[in-house]
């Protein structure tokens, strides 16, 4: 899957703050992902932010350059 930056993600483990929601801020061999409750940035290889991810919430893309074949659909 792909990810890019601004894109809203759901892990599978909650933060000590108690969230759960983060914006990506940084993609490639390593990401670099902020907590939207307590704003902590966090930095995590490529392997192991993949495997926490559970869910995309909100997609960074606009739904203009989704297109049919994508890999990711608009969110309504």
């Amino acid at each position: 899957m792909k990810f890019f930056v601004g894109d809203i993600v759901k892990m599978r483990k909650v933060h000590p703050c108690g969230g759960s929601d983060w914006e990506v801020l940084r993609v490639g061999m390593d990401f670099r992902i902020k907590c939207l409750k307590c704003q902590r940035v966090v930095m995590l290889g490529r392997p192991q932010f993949e495997k926490a991810v559970k869910t995309v919430i909100k997609s960074a893309l606009p739904s203009t350059l989704i297109s049919e074949n994508s890999p990711r659909k608009p969110l309504e």
